[in-house]
């Protein structure tokens, strides 16, 4: 029955006509399956916002430029200058950020645009200058995200004027056209549906603080039900940050802290649930049970103050100094209480009586972290420092941006770096396609440029897909185009009521249905705004074909010369190095610790490892956004990628540890076996990248030296008890270092089995059908 069960059908009367009741059911049916078609497709209504503010703005713009100034030249820029501003940029942020934002793209544009009408008469210089420029823009997204998201606006500025030949006494119409652009689409954007401030990685920080602090509140009342609920929940806020995180188009860095601290806020999330989500029974001898549940406590009313703060809720700030004073009391009690301990029977027993102490203590280190970096996030300058301590001044923190700025594009200058890759590869493209474009003579030369641009990828097989995508496209549009104006002909009135409809659709397919339909919808603007501008009929759509084409083969050719694989070798190399880079970082961490390390060289590893889980990351998210033709299993990739991530915050936590062993004698035996340990936990994980990389067999776990950790925690104990005060501090350092290692050692098995699974010969095995 295709009924259900006691429901009649709908009454339909004899004529064959639905009832209007019926067709209301119907209608209703219908806008609710299209609401959420466009959920799904354009989550908020951005792309439909976006499209309906240039179909308002576009057509004025473009009115008052070829009709009240009656300039083609002003037209032509103030045409595709709004596209620029108004589709092509997309900044996120308060209003006044974005308004400068806008306002700096606008500035950017009229400098690239009387440069590049100065190279325009020269093809070599003008294919010199797009390839400079080109790599300048497409880099400069590295060190600032708003760089990025302005990218493609501000090449295609330069792009326009460096292809069209002509003198310097064209720069003041270019320049009208451009500035009447500006002004209308940062107007537009600012007052029509002014877009809310995307702090969707806020929000889930703020989701993850908070089911963090649940966690570690049912851990202090000690309810095994409750904390095995708020386990589930924090795992599944804390994956979803991650996810959240690695499906943003850039990476958030950039000068100020704000953005930058939001990377350094997932990281630590991320680890923080390391050591909150896996609690440890209850010891046989416990040391500090109230000193470890107050820190606890501080430790979750730090991490529900940053919640609030990335929420925007409240003026409250995360009490640091809390957060201190408890760990200091955990400390002191410990020291006091740990010479006190009666003989222990085997390490383990040493180990099980310290390890709550030790958890308590990493969780509110990585507490007053988030708590900090929520801060920065929320739009506070935080200074190092116990308790935050005074903002400093404003020419401290320009400074400090300044240097991070070099640092970012000192890390990213490197081939093994997405963004360096991708740089080189559209300037080189972009500077092709600007020589031959020159050198042809096209009637309109500046489309084979923006051809280019429009297909190039990361991979050959990404810009093959995109090529043949925007061919499909181009046709359908020249298809659509050609009668429409076969039809109508120069008939301005309907091309111009037809201009807003079909702009549109240009701006609103390409986020909301398909790259293809979008080159379709565009072709069709172009064809009403050449013909408004110098009418030519159809023959337009043939002169749009032939430069595309060249421009799409352009971008093929640079694909498949400059990586053409793409992103997911270079994805292997770079987990390979950040597995290195980091294990050399514990090494350093771990050697100045006990007093054998140049502190220079613990800097430089800190720095190197930084570099490496930096371009792991850039690297992954290209890889996730590329249809990759090497099968690799996204899970454990997953998995690997964050693994590095926290063996350079482990290797950190014991940069954080200080230099104590200096001038204990009794205890230099005992850091001593900490080395050796060390240093066969660095040759694992370097392994690991290798066999990652050449995709071989990954080793199995390092066979800990047992004797040498009895030795290590015996000696500790043995000097503790000797009743020297002073070496306590140094002690408890040694046994916190020696359980961090531990950690490391725990996560070999399950990076290991992960390493396995992502090879391409077990995600093929996976895949295959299994014989009957």
């Amino acid at each position: 029955m295709s009924e259900k069960a006691g429901a009649a059908p709908p009454k339909v009367p004899a004529d064959g006509q639905a009832a209007p009741q019926h067709r209301g059911v119907v209608r209703r049916r219908s806008v609710a399956a299209l609401r959420r078609r466009l959920r799904f497709s354009d989550p908020g209504l951005v792309a439909l916002r976006t499209a309906l503010r240039a179909a308002i703005v576009l057509p004025i713009v473009f009115a008052i430029a070829s009709r009240v100034i009656g300039d083609p030249q002003a037209a032509l820029f103030a045409s595709f200058g709004s596209f620029a501003m108004l589709v092509f940029a997309d900044f996120s942020g308060s209003p006044a950020r974005r308004f400068t934002a806008y306002a700096s793209l606008a500035a950017v544009g009229a400098v690239l645009i009387f440069v590049g009408t100065l190279c325009s008469r020269d093809p070599t210089l003008a294919a010199a200058a797009m390839a400079v420029v080109g790599f300048v823009i497409l880099f400069a997204g590295v060190v600032n995200g708003y760089a990025a998201a302005g990218a493609t606006a501000a090449i295609l500025a330069f792009v326009l004027p460096v292809t069209i030949p002509a003198p310097l006494s064209a720069v003041p119409s270019r320049l009208e056209g451009w500035a009447l652009a500006a002004g209308a689409g940062i107007a537009a954007q600012l007052i029509l549906w002014p877009g809310r401030s995307r702090m969707m990685l806020r929000t889930e920080s703020a989701r993850a603080c908070r089911a963090l602090a649940d966690l570690a509140d049912a851990q202090v009342a000690g309810d095994a039900e409750a904390v095995a609920d708020r386990t589930r929940t924090a795992h599944e806020a804390v994956d979803e940050l991650r996810r959240r995180f690695v499906g943003t188009p850039h990476r958030p860095t950039g000068l100020t802290g704000a953005t930058a601290a939001l990377t350094s806020l997932v990281d630590e999330l991320d680890f923080l649930l390391s050591f909150l989500g896996s609690p440890a029974g209850s010891p046989p001898i416990s040391l500090c049970r109230a000193e470890n549940a107050e820190a606890m406590r501080a430790s979750a009313a730090a991490l529900r103050a940053s919640a609030d703060r990335l929420d925007g809720q409240g003026d409250g700030r995360p009490d640091l100094d809390r957060l201190e004073e408890a760990r200091a009391a955990m400390t002191r009690v410990l020291a006091q209480r740990l010479p006190e301990l009666p003989a222990i029977p085997d390490h383990e027993a040493l180990v099980a009586a310290l390890e709550p102490t030790f958890r308590t203590r990493t969780v509110s280190y990585a507490a007053q972290h988030s708590a900090r970096y929520a801060l920065l996030a929320a739009g506070e300058y935080v200074p190092e420092g116990p308790g935050g301590g005074s903002l400093r001044g404003a020419v401290d923190r320009q400074a400090q941006s300044v240097i991070r700025a070099t640092e970012l594009a000192i890390e990213d200058a490197h081939a093994r770096s997405v963004w360096f890759r991708n740089s080189v590869r559209g300037a080189v493209g972009l500077a092709v396609a600007v020589y031959i474009a020159q050198r042809t003579g096209l009637q309109h030369s500046f489309w084979v440029v923006l051809g280019t641009l429009s297909v190039l990828r990361s991979n050959a097989l990404g810009t093959g897909w995109s090529v043949l995508s925007a061919l499909a496209g181009t046709a359908i549009g020249i298809l659509v185009g050609a009668p429409l104006i076969l039809a109508v002909g120069t008939h301005e009135t309907v091309l111009w009521s037809v201009l807003p409809f079909a702009i549109l659709l240009a701006a609103y397919a390409p986020r909301a249905i398909s790259f293809a339909a979008g080159q379709a919808a565009f072709n069709v603007v172009l064809f009403i705004l050449f013909n408004l501008i110098q009418p030519s009929g159809w023959q337009v759509g043939l002169v749009r074909i032939e430069d595309v084409a060249i421009g799409f083969a352009i971008s093929l050719g640079v694909g498949l010369l400059f990586w053409p694989r793409g992103a997911a070798t270079l994805l292997r190399e770079n987990l390979a190095a950040a597995y290195a880079r980091s294990a050399d970082y514990v090494l350093a961490a771990t050697r100045r610790l006990v007093g054998h390390g140049d502190p220079a060289w613990s800097q430089q590893a800190e720095q190197d490892a930084d570099a490496a889980v930096h371009r792991l990351d850039d690297s992954y998210r290209q890889f996730l956004s590329e249809r990759s033709a090497q099968p690799m299993a996204a899970g454990s990739m997953a998995a690997l990628v964050t693994g590095a991530a926290r063996v350079r915050r482990v290797a950190r936590s014991l940069a954080g540890l200080g230099r104590f062993i200096d001038g204990h004698e009794e205890l230099e035996s005992c850091a001593a076996n900490l080395d050796a340990e060390v240093h066969a936990l660095r040759t694992w994980y370097i392994a690991l990248g290798d066999c990652i990389l050449h995709e071989t067999a990954v080793p199995p776990p390092h066979v800990r030296d047992a004797d040498g950790r009895r030795r290590l925690l015996e000696g500790v104990h043995a000097a503790v008890a000797g009743g020297d005060e002073s070496v306590i501090p140094a002690a408890l350092a040694l046994l916190w270092a020696d359980q961090y290692v531990d950690t490391l050692w725990r996560l070999e098995a399950h990076l290991g089995r992960h390493a396995a699974e992502s090879s391409p010969a077990a995600v093929a095995a996976e895949a295959s059908p299994v014989p009957a």
